[in-house]
């Protein structure tokens, strides 16, 4: 089923070379928006330095209650790359996005989403830090 039939937001697949060159280059640091228990939408942004950030949120895409989050190709896409040690990027509107399995993200779960993110724009993880949000919003 199309995004339109299920009601999901259109995710569109981005190939991790096209993200921008600094993240395999410099240190760089991801920063939550919210508390990693608000929601399976975690908004952040990845920065590297002066004038260098992006957004970068991560996704959870098995939640579908009260409504779908992503596809079932989507879901699909994100689990293979999960199974073999890799993340899938997508665009969620214009905002570059990390689909990951689940319905929830826990502090783990981030490290090994920034982890794989690294090594797909060849970086070392070590060059990735993660700044989290103890927040609740529930």
């Amino acid at each position: 089923m199309s995004a339109a039939e299920t009601g999901a937001p259109l995710l569109v697949e981005v190939d991790p070379f096209d993200l921008p060159e600094w993240l395999g280059e410099t240190d760089v640091v991801w920063s939550g928006g919210s508390g990693l228990r608000t929601a399976h939408l975690v908004e952040g942004a990845l920065s590297g330095g002066p004038g260098q950030e992006t957004p970068c949120d991560l996704l959870a895409v098995d939640e579908a209650y009260p409504t779908i989050v992503a596809t079932d190709d989507t879901r699909v896409r994100a689990h293979r790359a999960w199974r073999h040690g890799q993340v899938l990027v997508v665009l969620h509107g214009d905002r570059v996005t990390l689909a990951a399995p689940g319905t929830r993200w826990t502090s783990e779960g981030v490290l090994d989403a920034m982890s794989r993110l690294a090594r797909a724009v060849g970086a070392s993880p070590e060059h990735f830090a993660v700044h989290l949000r103890i927040g609740d919003d529930r």
